[in-house]
Parts: structure tokens; sequence; C-alpha cells
């Protein structure tokens, strides 16, 4: 029960860490998940995610506090509770975000995180069935593929923006990500590939790494300020790990903070509310908290070409298993949303401020029950919002779930913005390209135009779109919970590699840079480690001579970027 490094949470960022750090085999690695491993078959197939949304075994089902921006409702926000976290139930969409996301990371004295900083990495990550170009790679361990052949709508949806005045986009991971066009989805061969099937699977069998599953971390423990235990529950006993480099929480937005609350390290108020004794009174843990909200456009259908359709036939439902089967193809092999769009709602806007998902089905909420009528649904979210909620603790059970505060459509902005995204959506559908399969507009009607009466359709009816982000924020200044280096500040040994660490969210899907944030922090602070992990099979194909100009000296505590 002693390790080099304890991770906690095999998600997007948990499983790539489990793979760097134990790949010299010099260090013994631990690798705790709260939930099971993945051998529930819809985990891999990839509209599995219908069936996961809401599965108590796979997923942590949380829901916000009342929230004053949706008039006072609760809101749910699934999570990944499995080998593969989130990124095992996820929509599978794969988009970076822009380029100035990351200029403004560094921008804020972030050194190592500008876009010519990561893009490497990206591509070294990616295993992109389009080859490898200046923007992508073709050997890395995410899967990346196309959507294939897009339903009929998805196809007219794009042509719609065309014809709106917006540009045309084949990849949104390219060298622009402006205009309307298909997603690259995490899936490879017709499976999705999770960080748990393109990073954990090929490690699993190395001696030095373990994993332990149904494992829920209950807090760090500290000598000093230098972390060095793990004490978590499982099977109903509480168990104790010894560390002797770090801890490294990778628990996600809402559970890294949490843990660092339960340990001593967040706002002293609160902590002694509960019992728990200051380590580090920080009370930006837990602050910050950003995520993409989404409303949604619903349309009636005048043809049978929708996934509504699909599924109240019983022949159509068997040709989309036969297809899958037989094939790896058809609806079963890709994600609901299809196509999508990175759109600016106003002309004096710099770079795209809007996304939208373009799904040929419709319910009232993402994974409720289709419809009975043939329907499909452009949902639109503000990439960069600036309303902040807050999450904390609201009692010392490790088991107790936090309190979440989205603080969602709370600035004038973020008001403004989705006011014009639902006008701009509008604009998309009275195109001829897709006009001529619309019935009516089902939500939000037809009836209400005014912008007083688009922002309370979208209080009534927004959602997450399941990006929540920022709670642990990467700075210099005070309020910074880490350092560049991702090491919590205030304490030693300990380490958030997760989305929590954000400083603003990105404009696109957390998962996509989780990845490469996750390999690009395996960090060493002496020379021994720093050439056993970077020139190692942590590089893979990168020259000694590029780890050297990186800073590699002895002594030196630098980032170490990986595949």
């Amino acid at each position: 029960m002693e390790f080099d490094y304890v991770i906690v949470g095999a998600g997007s960022a948990g499983c790539v860490l489990a793979n760097r750090l134990s790949a010299t085999g010099q260090h013994r690695v631990l690798l705790l998940e709260a939930g099971p491993r993945d051998r529930y078959p819809w985990l891999h197939i990839p509209i599995g995610y219908a069936k996961t949304m809401f599965h108590p075994r796979y997923n942590w089902r949380y829901d916000t506090e009342s929230d004053p921006g949706m008039n006072g409702r609760s809101i749910y926000w699934p999570r990944g509770k499995v080998l593969g976290g989130s990124s095992a139930i996820n929509g599978l969409i794969y988009v970076r975000g822009q380029p100035e996301d990351y200029e403004y990371w560094a921008a804020l004295g972030n050194p190592g995180w500008s876009w010519q900083d990561v893009l490497p990495y990206f591509i070294r990550s990616e295993r992109n069935e389009r080859g490898k170009d200046a923007f992508h790679g073709e050997e890395g361990p995410q899967g990346v593929s196309d959507v294939g052949s897009p339903n009929t709508l998805a196809r007219a949806f794009i042509d719609a923006c065309v014809e709106a005045g917006y540009p045309a986009n084949p990849d949104f991971n390219g060298e622009s990500q402006e205009g309307a066009g298909p997603y690259q989805l995490t899936t490879w061969q017709g499976r999705r590939c999770s960080s748990a099937t393109g990073y954990l699977k090929p490690a699993k069998a190395r001696p030095n790494l373990s994993i332990e599953t149904d494992a829920h971390v209950c807090r760090v423990g500290f000598s000093g300020a230098r972390a060095d235990t793990v004490v978590f529950r499982q099977g109903g006993q509480e168990k104790t790990v010894t560390v002797r480099r770090e801890v490294i929480l990778s628990a996600g937005a809402l559970q890294s903070p949490q843990l660092l609350q339960l340990s001593g390290i967040g706002d002293a108020k609160i902590l002694k509310r509960y019992g728990i004794d200051v380590l580090c009174d920080r009370a930006a843990v837990g602050q910050n908290l950003q995520d993409h909200l989404q409303v949604r456009v619903i349309h009636r259908c005048n043809q049978p070409l929708t996934t509504n359709d699909d599924m109240r036939s019983l022949w159509r439902k068997m040709r989309m298993g036969m297809q899958y089967v037989f094939r790896r193809s058809g609806p079963m092999a890709v994600g609901i949303n299809q196509a999508g769009a990175f759109l600016r709602t106003r002309s004096d806007v710099d770079r795209p401020d809007i996304q939208f998902h373009f799904a040929a089905l419709s319910a009232d909420l993402p994974g409720a029950p289709l419809h009975d009528f043939p329907g499909f649904t452009a949902s639109v979210c503000q990439l960069r919002p600036t309303s902040r909620g807050y999450l904390s603790i609201k009692s010392a059970d490790p088991l107790a779930r936090p309190e979440i505060h989205p603080g969602y459509l709370s600035t004038e902005n973020d008001c403004r913005t989705v006011v014009d995204a639902l006008r701009v959506t509008r604009q998309i559908a009275a195109q001829p390209a897709l006009s001529k399969y619309i019935v009516d507009e089902y939500k939000p009607g037809q009836q209400l135009q005014s912008d007083e009466e688009l922002l309370e359709f979208a209080r009534d009816t927004g959602v997450t779109i399941f990006h929540p982000s920022g709670t642990c924020r990467m700075g210099l200044d005070d309020a910074a919970v880490v350092d560049a280096a991702l090491n919590v500040r205030g304490v030693s040994g300990l380490r958030v590699v997760d989305c929590s660490i954000m400083p603003p969210l990105v404009s696109g899907h957390p998962h996509a840079p989780a990845v490469p944030l996750a390999a690009a922090r395996a960090v060493a602070t002496s020379s021994a480690v720093m050439r056993s992990i970077a020139l190692g099979s942590l590089w893979g194909s990168v020259s000694s001579r590029s780890s050297s100009r990186r800073g590699l000296a002895s002594g030196t505590r630098v980032h170490i970027f990986a595949q």
C-alpha cells in the first residue's frame, strides 16, 4: 500500500496520467476510481450514452441547487462514474477549442499553455482516421473518426448555414473553427474510444500499475504541508495508502475541489463550519465554476427522416442493429449530434461565440423519451460565458454530495448572447435547404418574439451541455488554486490535473483538451526522473535534442510534454 504516484479519478485525464506515469516501469502508480470497470456493453457502443445518461451504476447523477438564472430550476448534471469517467458516457464530440483560448491562458501568466505550446501534443495524442497533417496526428492513443454518412437533415443544416452567409467548415480542429460542418467523434472502427480504451487498456498489464475500482476517495492526508497519504473506502472498509512522490487529483470539476475541501484546503469559514481542520485557507477552491448552457430549438419535420421515426418502427430498429452488428456503421456507430456550427452572434464579435449541436431527433430533455412525431433539434450554447457559479461541500462526510450553484445567465452579456443565439437559429431554419423539411417550430414557438420572451424561454428550458470546468483555477494571482505546473498552491506533493484547472472554459468540448493537458503535465523534479520520463517511452518519437530545448536541466522543475 505504498506508491510513488496516486491518481484519484480514472476519467479523461486520470487514465492518461496512469499510462504515462507507469510507462517507464520505474515508478509504482495507483489509480483509484469510485465507479466500476467499463464492462457494460453500452459504454462502448457510440449511441449508448442514451443508456448511461441516467444509469446509477455508471453516472454520478448530480443535480444543481435551484438557480435564480434558470427561474429557480435545478439542473441535472450527469458525470461519469466508471473507468473512463465522463469520456465513457459523453456525446463523443471532439473539439479542442479556439487558439485564442490557450493564448489567453498563457497571457494570464501561465507559461507553457499557449496554442503553439499545446498544439503539438494535441497532434501527438490523436489517431485520426483522416491521417496526419499540420493539425492532426495518426499514431496517438485517442481515436478520432468522421461521422461517415450524416443524416439528410444534418446535411441540410450545414447547407442552410451556408445559405445564411456562414462559411462551410469540414474540420473544426483545423486552421479555423468558424463555420458549419460535420463533427468528428472520439470513436474508432465503430466503437467509443474513451480514455480508458485509448490509454488505460494498453497499460493495464504493467506490473507497476495498480487499478482499484469502486474505491471512493475520502481525503488526502498530510505530514506538515506535504501530501503523503490517500484515504479511500472500498467494500465497506476504509483504507490508507502511502504516497512517496505525488497525489494527483483528476476527479473532475466537481469532485477535485470537493476533495480539496475535505482535505483541509479551501475557504476556512466553510471548513470550520463542518469541523474540518484548516490546512490551507484558500477561498478560491470551488469558485469560478463555468459550464456551457444549451438552449434547444425543436422543429417538427414533414418527412420520416428522424431518429424519432426509427425508434417507432420495429423494422427500422432492426435495420439499425444489423448495420451496427455486421458493419459497425449506421446510427448506432455515431453520436446523436452529427453536425454543428461555430458562429458569431453579431458582426462586432471578433470570433465565434456560439456553438450548434444538430440532432435528427427531438425530446423535451436530453435523454428523455423521443417525441411521437418526426422532429429535429438545433441546440445552441454560448462558448465563453461570463457567468460564474461555485461549488461547496455541505458536510464533512465524503459520500455526501456537494452544493452546486451554476450561476447560469447571471450577467447581461450572457443574457444578450442567448437571445441573439436563438435569433441566429431562426435565421438558419428559414433558409431553403432546411425550411423545406419544417412543418413548424415546436419550441420555443413563433408566438415568442421579443427579447424578453426568448430570454424567459432560455431560463425555463435551458440545460447543461455537460462541460463543468474552472473550480481549481490555474494562475499566478492569490485567487488561483494551482500554478502553471498544476501544483496546488500552499502545499506540496499535490497536483490537480483535470478540467477544473481551466481559467476560462475552452470554446469547445473539455474532453479533447483534457487528454493532452494530462499528458503534458507529467512533471519531474530531479534530473534522474526527468530523463527516465522525458527521454523514455513518455516521449515516444520526440528527440532528446527537442527535450533539452524545453529545459531539462538538472534540478530544474519543468513541464514534461508527452504523447
